[in-house]
C-alpha cells in the first residue's frame, strides 16, 4: 500500500499516443496520396519519390514539380484484459474481464514534396509527420490504471473493504514534424544517386488522471460506497484501536512474565510465544498504520501532465538504376535517428518505478527513430501498367529506447509490399496494393499503454489530369490488424488488436 502514488504514476505517465497508420513501430511511411492508393512505391518514378524513392526523382522532367498531400486517418485500439480483481469494481459487476478502448484521430496529416530538375540534377525538399501524428484518448482509462486501485482494495479487506469505484482517463498527442533536403544526380542515363538529410522535431503531451476513487464496505443495512479519504480515516481509526488492544496485552504479559522472573522461576513457554505474536501484530499494525498514512495525501486521486520536446537530424541516402525499359530497382537508407525527448513534467522526485522516472521533470527519454532500409522494384510487361514489389526493414534492435526496451524485441520489424497502377487513359490513372507488417513482438515488450500488432494494409485510388500540368489524386487506406494475446499468468491476460482508416487527397503541379 505504501507503494499506491508510485504505482498509480508509472502507469498513468508511461501512457503514449501515435496514430502511425503505416510503417514500423515509431515511423510512418505513408507520406503521399500515392501511398494510400499503392503502398508499394519504393521503385516508382513520381514526386512522392521525394520521400519514397528520392534518386528516381531525379527522372523526372526539367522543371519545378510541388506536391501537396493532405490525410485524415481514425484508428481504433482495443484491449480486452482478464484479472480478478475487477471483480470487486462496482461497474464491471462482478466480471475478471473488462475491454478498454481508445480512439486516435489525425484529423490532419500534411505532407510537402518538391523537386527542382535541372540537367542532371535534381534539388528536393520534404516536410511531413513521419512519426506520432495525432491524438489517442481512453475514456475510461487502462486495465493497468484499473489493475492498481482494484490490488489497493485487495489488500484493504482486512480493514473493511470489499470493493472500489473510480473513474479513469488518459489523453495523449504525438507529432514528429520532419523536414528532409537533398540532392539526386544521374551519374548515367539509367543510374542515379541521392544524399539528403532529414531533421524531426518531436513535440508531445500525455495528460492522465485517475478520480472519484471510492471504496465499498459492508455496513448493517447492505453496502455502502465512500470516499477514500473517508475510508482512510476511519481505517485509521480502526487501527489506533487495534494498536491500544495490542499494546495493552502486551503490557499484560510483561506483567506476567515479570512475576515469574521475580519468583526466580522458569517462564512458561507459552507466555514467551504470546509475546512474540502480539509484539508481530504490534508491528503489522504500525505498518499498516504508516500505509494509511501515506495514503491519504492521494486520497483525492492522481492529476498528471508531461510535455516532451526533442530535435533529431541523419543522413538519407538512395540508389536507383533503370535496366531498359521495363524494370527499375531502388534502395534508399535512412540512417537511425538520435532522439532525445526532453520532459516538462508534474513529477519531480525519482522513483524505483522506471516508468516513473521516464517522465521526470527533466529527464531525457531515449526514442530514437530506427535506421530504415527500403528496397524496391519496378516492372513495366506493357507500357500503361506497372508493377510494384517492395521490402522494408527497420533497424529497431539497434536503436536506443528507454530502459532498452528494443532489446525486448525478438527480430526488427519488416514488411513486404505488392501493387499495381494502370493509366487507363492519357488523363486517368487507377492503382491499389498492399502492405504486410511483421514486429518482433514479444509478451515481455508488449503492455496495454502503447502497442502495435502484426497486420496486412490494402490500398487503392487514382490520378487524374486535370490540366496539361495539373493532377489531383484521393486515395483510401485500410489496415486489418492480428489479435495479439498477452498471458501473464494463469489468471491474468491481456488481448491486444486494433484498426485503421485512412483517406487523403492531394495535388501534383508541374512548371
Amino acid at each position: 500500500m505504501n507503494n499506491f502514488k508510485t504505482l498509480l504514476l508509472g502507469t498513468l505517465l508511461s501512457a503514449t499516443a501515435t496514430t502511425a497508420t503505416a510503417g514500423g513501430i515509431l515511423t510512418n511511411t505513408n507520406q503521399s496520396i500515392d501511398f494510400l492508393r499503392n503502398p508499394a512505391r519504393d521503385a516508382a518514378i513520381g514526386l512522392d519519390g521525394v520521400y519514397s524513392n528520392p534518386a528516381g526523382v531525379a527522372f523526372l522532367p526539367e522543371g519545378f514539380h510541388l506536391g501537396l498531400n493532405w490525410q485524415y486517418a481514425h484508428q481504433t485500439r482495443t484491449i480486452t484484459s482478464t484479472n480478478p480483481v475487477f471483480a470487486l469494481g462496482r461497474k464491471n459487476l462482478g466480471a475478471e474481464t473488462k475491454e478498454f478502448q481508445g480512439v486516435a484521430d489525425a484529423p490532419i496529416i500534411p505532407s510537402i514534396q518538391a523537386a527542382w530538375n535541372k540537367g542532371d540534377w535534381s534539388m528536393q525538399f520534404n516536410f511531413s509527420v513521419p512519426g506520432g501524428g495525432g491524438m489517442c484518448e481512453y475514456a475510461d482509462g487502462l486495465g493497468s490504471f484499473e489493475s492498481v486501485v482494484g490490488t489497493i482494495a485487495q489488500q484493504l479487506a482486512p480493514l473493511g473493504a470489499t470493493g472500489y469505484d473510480m473513474n479513469g482517463f488518459m489523453r495523449g498527442r504525438q507529432y514528429y514534424y520532419g523536414v528532409q533536403l537533398g540532392a539526386a544526380y544521374k551519374i548515367y542515363d539509367n543510374l542515379s544517386v541521392y544524399g539528403g538529410l532529414r531533421f524531426l522535431y518531436g513535440d508531445a503531451t500525455y495528460k492522465a488522471k485517475i478520480s472519484n476513487i471510492q471504496v465499498r464496505t459492508q455496513t448493517t443495512i447492505g453496502d455502502a460506497y465512500v470516499d477514500f479519504g473517508s475510508f482512510l480515516d476511519a481505517a485509521s481509526t480502526k487501527v489506533d484501536g487495534m494498536v491500544s488492544q495490542v499494546n495493552s496485552g502486551i503490557e499484560q504479559v510483561n506483567a506476567g512474565i515479570a512475576q515469574y522472573e521475580a519468583a526466580g522461576m522458569p517462564v512458561p513457554a507459552e507466555l514467551s510465544a504470546k509475546l512474540a505474536e502480539l509484539q508481530g501484530q504490534y508491528a503489522q499494525l504500525e505498518g499498516t498504520k504508516n500505509s494509511l498514512n501515506g495514503l491519504q495525501k492521494y486520497s483525492q486521486g492522481v492529476n498528471l501532465l508531461c510535455n516532451q520536446t526533442s530535435l533529431g537530424v541523419a543522413p538519407v541516402i538512395g540508389v536507383d538504376y533503370k535496366l531498359n525499359d521495363q524494370f527499375n530497382f531502388a534502395v534508399k537508407y535512412e540512417f537511425n535517428t538520435q532522439i532525445r525527448m526532453k520532459n516538462e513534467s508534474t513529477v519531480d522526485e525519482a522513483s524505483e518505478i522506471p516508468a516513473v522516472n521516464k517522465f521526470r521533470d527533466g529527464e531525457k527519454v531515449n526514442e530514437d527513430q530506427p535506421a530504415l532500409l527500403v528496397a524496391g522494384v519496378q516492372w513495366t510487361p506493357v507500357t500503361p501498367v506497372r508493377i510494384n514489389a517492395g521490402f522494408h526493414m527497420f533497424f529497431d534492435k539497434d536503436a536506443s529506447w528507454y530502459n532498452n526496451s528494443q532489446r525486448l524485441l525478438d527480430h526488427n520489424s519488416m514488411e513486404y509490399l505488392l501493387g499495381a497502377e494502370w493509366d487507363v487513359t492519357d488523363r486517368l490513372t487507377v492503382s491499389a496494393g498492399a502492405q504486410m507488417t511483421r514486429y518482433g513482438l514479444t509478451d515481455e515488450y508488449m503492455n496495454d499503454l502503447s502497442f502495435v500488432v502484426n497486420s496486412i494494409s490494402y490500398g487503392f485510388g487514382f490520378n487524374y489530369k486535370v490540366a496539361d500540368h495539373v493532377k489531383v489524386k484521393a486515395g483510401y487506406f485500410e489496415t486489418d490488424y492480428e489479435n495479439y494475446d498477452r498471458v501473464m499468468s494463469d489468471k491474468v491476460r491481456d488481448s491486444f488488436t486494433r484498426t485503421n482508416r485512412v483517406i487523403g487527397i492531394g495535388c501534383d503541379i508541374d512548371i
